[in-house]
This record gives C-alpha cells, sequence and structure tokens, in this order.
C-alpha cells in the first residue's frame, strides 16, 4: 500500500477572478476542467510544480474559508515575485515562527493559503 500528497479541493464561485488570482497572480498552470455540460458548474486542476490544487464551483466541495498548508522553498523570491506585481488586492507578508516561515493570503472567496517554508537544521 501507498498513499500520497492530499489534494485540497477549494471552492470557488467565478472562473475570471479563480483564473486572475491562481494563474495570474500565484502562477498556477492549468492541467485540466471538467464540466458534466456546458453550462454546469466546473470543476478544475491547477499545479505549480509539485503543488496541486483542484477549485470547484460544485456545491458541498469544499467550504469557504478553509485554510490549506501549503509547504515550499523559496518563499521570500516567491513573495517578492508576488509583490513586484502590485496586485491591489494582496501584498503578503511573510512571517518568521521557530521552525521556518509563513507567507498567508486569502482567495477572492474567503480560502486561506498559507505557504510554508521549514527552516533547515543549519539556518
Amino acid at each position: 500500500m501507498h498513499l500520497d500528497h492530499p489534494i485540497p479541493i477549494l471552492r470557488i464561485f467565478s472562473i475570471p477572478l479563480a483564473e486572475s488570482f491562481y494563474l495570474d497572480f500565484l502562477g498556477f498552470e492549468k492541467r485540466w476542467e471538467h464540466r458534466f455540460e456546458p453550462d454546469l458548474p466546473l470543476y478544475t486542476e491547477i499545479a505549480r510544480d509539485n503543488l496541486v490544487l483542484h477549485l470547484s464551483e460544485h456545491y458541498g466541495d469544499g467550504t469557504p474559508g478553509s485554510a490549506v498548508f501549503l509547504p515550499m522553498e523559496g518563499i521570500h523570491e516567491f513573495q517578492q515575485t508576488l509583490i513586484a506585481q502590485r496586485a491591489s488586492f494582496a501584498r503578503p507578508g511573510v512571517e518568521k515562527a521557530s521552525w521556518g516561515f509563513t507567507m498567508d493570503i486569502t482567495d477572492p472567496f474567503g480560502n486561506h493559503l498559507r505557504f510554508c517554508e521549514r527552516r533547515h537544521e543549519h539556518s
């Protein structure tokens, strides 16, 4: 038996807002999307490096306001890339914790993305 990384499902309410935030601002790429019919809700997979998220317009998929812990490396460089975009909705800061660093960003739907970089033992 082998378990793999979970894939969080985040609820969205507007495809243009979701694409602007996740694809344009955060730099994710759309891998695929699914609808049962053209006018039914969207379910899509996005990714950046090894980080995979599912975004869903379906009622019952995810709860707005959820927090997702997103391990990463290079949090300070990522923060500078985001700040350089001069987005009116997010200029995130990096907080120091005893175990590493965090950068919290809230998406347009109230979901909390907590990017985290663990401190290396030699730091």
